[in-house]
């Protein structure tokens, strides 16, 4: 058999192997990133809480006080907030890889965010270049799990914990596609290879101050 019938046998195996995914919510590689922000939301209280999402509406239905989405390209997170609404918790998940200046996106995630009040970030690390034309974004950044405990303290949030997932498997499997988790992919986790990366912090700033 030539070199190509092999290639094209092994690529047909790995689409049996790791199946193409419906949608977001069926992302093996966002499988153990949405359990642990599940869980930290929930940990808050949403139905005491205002919210605002960043580009995405995964969390519309947590049962806040008040959800607010801020969509791009009506809003730019890297663009002077002139004077928008505060919230009690801004999430920002898989957008700030998108952003041309992740510096001032994380300093706005303060400034959107109470005294007090928490911020959740996630980006992909070990993943593939994907532009998002039909949003008019780009893909220009990634973060490892210290890099993003130093993106977000470096707008001057405290971060409370950082976390990570990701295995050599999942890393082969969403070379070619964004893979469907099936009951024989591994849930395992090796720290040295992190699809995703995730972190949850706090605006210190106390009522009055400046920011």
């Amino acid at each position: 058999m030539s070199l190509r019938g092999h290639t094209g046998i092994l690529r047909w195996l790995d689409r049996k192997r790791f199946p193409e995914a419906a949608g977001p919510d069926d992302h093996w590689l966002r499988e153990e990133l949405n359990r642990a922000v599940g869980a930290y939301l929930e940990s808050l209280g949403p139905s005491k809480l205002r919210a605002a999402e960043i580009s995405g509406g995964a969390h519309a239905g947590r049962g806040w006080a008040e959800y607010t989405r801020l969509d791009h390209p009506e809003f730019d997170l890297c663009a002077p907030l002139d004077g928008r609404n505060t919230y009690d918790v801004v999430i920002c998940e898989q957008v700030l890889e998108h952003v041309v200046d992740p510096f001032a996106a994380a300093r706005n995630l303060r400034g959107l965010c109470q005294p007090g009040g928490h911020v959740v970030t996630s980006t992909p690390f070990l993943v593939r270049v994907h532009e998002l034309p039909q949003y008019g974004m780009g893909d220009y950044w990634r973060f490892t799990p210290r890099g993003m405990r130093r993106l977000l303290e470096g707008a001057g949030l405290e971060v409370e914990e950082v976390g990570s997932w990701g295995n050599r498997d999942a890393v082969r499997g969403n070379l070619d596609r964004w893979s469907s988790r099936r009951p024989w992919h591994s849930l395992r986790n090796e720290p040295d290879l992190p699809l995703q990366v995730w972190a949850f912090a706090r605006n210190p700033d106390a009522p009055g101050e400046a920011r």
